[in-house]
């Protein structure tokens, strides 16, 4: 119930009416202020120091007040002060998520976009971070991108995937080889066609950001299929929903296997994120492994699967190009499908080497490259 009215500020039993700059009035919770109060964060490490945990009695105002746009509260019991600018509490006013700058909407594209791709020179990426801002813009919006000028070395890759965070190492390692090899443990480390596919959904949540730098590429065939999954999975939301709904709500298992690892997971073909948007898709037939799912449930899952398989084989979607050697191409594996056409190993040289970074950290270095941060300034 409503208690008193103090310099336009309404106080409630568990928390306060706030009159905001814009005219309108918004509800406030008191644990909430004491929490959230400016003191509460160390100005070096911007982490909370204050323990709300440790207050014994539920936090009640002394005295409240407003002047000059700002919120002044003195706490009962321990006197504390509390001052807050109604422009920041309007932000929270509303109970939705803070604004992320990193939130872009995506844009899908189809097979005739590889004229367009976003291009960007390493070393020019190096010296500056206002152009690593508009790659990773790029990575974010249509989740593909190309490096070229790329060195000839080991280095290179290194120096360019810690522009947007920390290598992330798989089961295979830190880094990939994908050339011929004697005794291959991935079909990649063969000259054979390489399906449409996402990189290791065998495991529990795979790695987000793809490195493919060529360093050499003088074969007969090998030609690089790529596809936006966003684009196919939104047109099967369009034509056929419940076959959407069936690949965006069931996890189905993947695996990979060999001597010395057993790695195995369960995840759904088809990524939503918090929008109720197709993020991103996760599809790998060779890694696909025996269903234990019901068998009369896969009397519908199975003809969905695999209308959204052949799709990833249209025309419509299918970018074919030549990754030559010194360029690098960096992809969303959540949701840009890749392959390969065979080529000829008894000819010329082929020889990419891949690592992979995680799209948290990439979300991370955009929003630090792009903004002042909540507590600078």
């Amino acid at each position: 119930m409503d208690i008193s009215l103090t310099h336009g500020v309404k106080l409630k039993e568990s928390g306060l009416d706030v009159p905001l700059l814009d005219g309108t009035t918004a509800y406030f919770n008191y644990y909430w202020l004491r929490d959230n109060c400016p003191t509460s964060f160390d100005s070096q490490t911007r982490e909370r120091t204050f323990d709300i945990f440790h207050e014994a009695e539920a936090p009640k105002t002394a005295q409240v007040g407003i002047a000059d746009g700002m919120l002044d509260i003195e706490w009962a019991g321990s006197g504390h002060k509390t001052r807050y600018s109604l422009a920041f509490l309007a932000q929270y006013a509303k109970g939705t998520p803070r604004h992320d700058p990193a939130d872009l909407p995506r844009r899908a594209w189809y097979s005739d976009h590889y004229p367009t791709i976003a291009r960007f020179s390493q070393p020019k990426l190096v010296e500056d971070k206002a152009l690593v801002a508009n790659w990773i813009e790029a990575m974010l919006v249509e989740g593909v991108a190309i490096v070229t000028d790329m060195p000839d070395s080991n280095e290179g890759l290194d120096a360019l995937a810690r522009l947007i965070g920390h290598i992330r190492p798989t089961f295979f390692g830190e880094y990939f080889d994908v050339r011929t090899h004697i005794k291959p443990t991935n079909l990649a480390y063969t000259a054979k066609a390489l399906e449409m596919h996402t990189d290791t959904p065998a495991e529990d949540v795979a790695p987000g950001v793809q490195f493919l730098h060529c360093r050499a590429n003088s074969v007969s065939g090998g030609a690089n299929l790529f596809l936006d999954g966003v684009a196919v999975a939104n047109d099967l939301k369009r034509d056929f929903p419940e076959d959407f709904a069936l690949l965006a709500e069931t996890e189905i298992p993947y695996y990979c296997e060999h001597d010395d690892y057993d790695m195995r997971s369960r995840q759904r073909v088809i990524e939503l994120d918090q929008h109720g948007n197709v993020s991103g898709v996760t599809i790998s037939q060779h890694m696909f492994d025996i269903s234990d799912l019901p068998q009369e449930f896969l009397d519908r899952y199975y003809p969905a699967f695999c209308r959204f398989g052949r799709m990833l084989q249209s025309d419509k979607y299918l970018m074919r190009f030549r990754l030559n050697a010194t360029e690098c191409i960096v992809f969303d594996n959540h949701r840009i499908v890749h392959g390969r056409s065979a080529y000829s190993a008894t000819e010329g040289d082929r020889y990419l080497r891949g690592c992979y970074t995680d799209r948290g950290e990439m979300r991370s270095t955009y929003r630090a490259l792009t903004t002042e941060g909540r507590f600078k300034g």
